[in-house]
């Protein structure tokens, strides 16, 4: 089965062509600026596609280039919020459609982008099997006093307001790959699992299922990131509102000038690092303040889990820097936690156990694939769809 996996933001359009039987990239690419005029702001004369339609169509052409009189079965797409709806991925039709444009509000720089990628390819395929995978997904199963938050009732029957967790697709691959790699069946897994890349959050994971994750109501909350605060006193927001600050303001502070960025100037962690490594005491700092943080976490959810069975770095930052995860693990010497240096440092693509043989936990770099994840989850559901 072929399939196709959409990541559609609000300019851009990322896809991937799969083999799902062969495992294997048959295509994959990125188109840019869509509907973006000359400053960025949708005015003036467009630069990129005008829209996603024919940003589509741009797709298709590079598609059939590279797959000749090969065809498409299915179309996956990543949905970044699936709210308490969807708790594993769905068959798309026009129902589902519109309640994934509901849950907008909870996710409105990302669920309207995901919903016009659908939309494109309705429209150019409209016998073309879709399939929706929520980054929600996995963590429905965070039990009630995990995902509460203590406000009145009414903010979360009226409003929805409750902890949702993101990162889940890349979350449950890295589970199993990991479970794996240890000789562990999936179902007594208990791990923490840290998602590192310019977005971050960390899980709790015992029995193979999410019970606890940092980020919550939006992908803000939780750990230090490359624009995002994570974790912060709300009542800061109070008093900036008060200074005069608009919700727009702190929106964008706290989402696109924060984290890595708002402490060291700069969101790339390897910027950061280099820059520390230099003598930079502001770098030097943001990584403190980072891997302090991230390490907190990991303490508390090996409390949640029960005991961890494994430390699992995964993402960009997670998988590609020695340093950050070093830093981490310095932490972590209350736990037992010891790090092997040389395998540390190793560069890989493959999963491995990075902790020396004293370590009381394994740690491992496990590869995230959310590509690979959404493409066998929508063969799964089509598959299923027509038995």
């Amino acid at each position: 089965m072929l399939v196709l996996v959409i990541n559609s933001g609000s300019s851009s359009l990322k896809y991937q062509v799969r083999d799902v039987e062969a495992g294997s990239v048959l295509a994959e690419g990125l188109v840019e600026k869509i509907g973006m005029g000359n400053g960025g702001e949708g005015d003036g004369q467009i630069e990129g596609p005008r829209d996603h339609a024919e940003a589509l169509e741009q797709v298709d052409a590079e598609i059939h280039a590279a797959l000749g009189d090969r065809t498409l079965d299915a179309v996956g797409h990543r949905v970044v919020h699936g709210g308490e709806r969807f708790a594993e991925p769905v068959l798309v039709n026009n129902e589902i459609t519109r309640a994934i444009e509901r849950l907008n509000p909870l996710a409105p720089l990302h669920n309207p982008a995901n919903v016009l990628g659908i939309r494109a390819i309705s429209k150019k395929w409209p016998d073309m099997p879709q399939v929706a995978v929520f980054d929600t997904a996995f963590h429905r199963t965070l039990p009630e006093h995990a995902w509460r938050y203590a406000v009145p009732d009414e903010l979360y029957t009226n409003h929805g307001i409750r902890r949702y967790g993101f990162h889940g697709t890349s979350h449950e691959y890295v589970a199993h790959r990991a479970a794996a790699l240890l000789d562990v069946p999936v179902d007594e897994f208990d791990a923490v699992i840290a998602h590192l890349g310019n977005g971050a959050s960390v899980t709790a994971i015992r029995g193979g299922q999410s019970v606890d994750t940092s980020m919550g109501f939006t992908p803000l909350e939780g750990l230090v990131m490359g624009t995002r605060s994570g974790d912060l006193d709300p009542s800061i927001l109070v008093f900036l509102g008060r200074a005069g600050w608009s919700p727009e303001d702190i929106d964008a502070m706290l989402n696109r000038q924060s984290g890595l960025k708002g402490l060291a100037g700069n969101n790339d962690m390897r910027s950061v690092v280099e820059a520390s490594e230099a003598g930079d005491a502001k770098a030097a700092m943001a990584l403190a303040v980072a891997s302090y943080r991230l390490a907190k976490y990991i303490g508390g959810y090996h409390v949640a889990v029960g005991g961890a069975k494994a430390i699992v770095f995964t993402a960009g930052i997670g998988e590609n820097s020695h340093q950050f995860r070093a830093l981490v693990a310095e932490r972590l010497g209350a736990l037992g936690v010891e790090l092997d240096g040389g395998l540390n440092r190793e560069r890989s693509k493959e999963p491995r156990v990075i902790s020396s043989p004293s370590s009381a936990i394994p740690v491992l770099v496990v590869p995230t694939d959310e590509e690979r994840a959404i493409a066998e989850a929508t063969a799964a559901v089509v598959t299923g769809a027509r038995i």
